[in-house]
């Protein structure tokens, strides 16, 4: 991340914490948010699409019911992300805003990479060359790819609004398209 969108993040963190939650912690958030990664993509991995109602929106779970219905099993199998899998999280952008009835929202862009065993072709369409990781000698190869995902956390902060966190966009590149 450039220092410039490293220093902006802080900076929203710092007005959720002053406007929003007192309690905000960006490595509470991270830790949940790798958890909820975790769940959403095995749960996407298996087709079990109804046990997502309470951690996706709606619109998105839609468009996921679509595409999921399409998908070859080895890119179905290589969205799914063990939590002791994820090599890396960042926070790609994080909003704060407003609807025009004062609705208050704050929405956290998370980016995770993360091994997977899935057998897939060296190249994936797109034309984007997945990283491939081997695991033990010659005799008992274990080839792994260094996949990438984007998850989208949103929060309202409305006095009465369920405290929850809802993902509202899901992005497995050259997976999930």
């Amino acid at each position: 991340t450039s220092p410039i969108a490293w220093l902006r993040t802080r900076f929203y963190y710092l007005l959720i914490r002053l406007y929003f939650d007192q309690e905000f912690s960006v490595e509470e958030f991270t830790r949940g948010a790798k958890q909820a990664f975790s769940v959403v993509s095995k749960l996407l991995s298996q087709r079990k699409l109804d046990l997502l109602n309470e951690l996706v929106s709606a619109e998105v779970l839609q468009v996921l019911k679509e595409k999921i219905s399409l998908l070859p099993d080895s890119h179905r199998d290589a969205l799914a992300a063990d939590i002791d899998a994820i090599m890396y999280t960042t926070e790609g952008d994080v909003r704060i805003y407003y609807d025009d009835d004062g609705i208050k929202f704050v929405s956290i862009l998370m980016r995770f990479w993360y091994l997977n065993g899935a057998n897939l072709p060296d190249e994936v369409p797109g034309e984007t060359k997945v990283f491939q990781i081997v695991f033990g000698d010659e005799s008992t190869k274990e080839k792994r790819h260094l996949l990438t995902a984007n998850y989208e956390f949103q929060r309202e902060f409305t006095e009465g609004a369920k405290p929850d966190w809802t993902i509202t966009r899901i992005e497995h590149p050259r997976l999930l398209e």
